[in-house]
């Protein structure tokens, strides 16, 4: 496993979509094992592999919720539900924290570590990681979703987790 090079902002590559894998091999699982120990590293609850250069569908998130961490393979949102206006921060916007409306439920498909197809549901923090991180996928970031007049810097010394 290795720590990977995170892209922030400025970064073209996170504003270009991920292609679908096309196979679940072992170069996918590394750069799975990869992309955990990278959002670890980092203080981070998820991450899309486009924020470590590569354009594949692929998310990995941790909640700290107990579960272990999902990995989402070529996900497809299925059902979004209600509103819910969060707090957000980006390992590729380092310090910098907006409010910006996300679904408070959603259901998506996606295949996991394995290559096996699920149907995942997410509420509340769920629900806002997994979007965030599918926006990713689409080469959109958290700061084009921003609610006006919220955009804030933080300092970089504290301890808060970022999607």
């Amino acid at each position: 496993m290795a720590i990977r090079k995170i892209r922030e902002e400025g970064d073209e590559i996170l504003k270009k979509k991920s292609r679908e894998v096309e196979e679940v091999n072992e170069k996918i699982q590394e750069l799975i094992d990869d992309m955990l120990e990278t959002m670890y590293k980092a203080n981070g609850v998820g991450l899309a592999a486009v924020q470590v250069g590569v354009l594949k569908q692929i998310i990995v998130i941790d909640i700290e919720d107990g579960d272990k961490p999902l990995i989402l393979i070529n996900p497809k949102i299925l059902k979004e539900k209600g509103e819910q206006e969060v707090e957000e921060g980006c390992l590729s916007f380092p310090n910098k924290f907006a409010k910006v409306i996300r679904p408070s439920e959603i259901v998506i498909e996606a295949l996991d570590r394995d290559g096996k197809l699920r149907k995942i549901k997410g509420k509340e923090l769920l629900a806002q990681v997994i979007s965030h991180e599918i926006d990713h996928l689409n080469g959109v970031v958290f700061i084009d979703k921003i609610v006006e007049g919220t955009l804030e810097y933080i300092n970089p010394n504290s301890n808060d987790k970022k999607a």
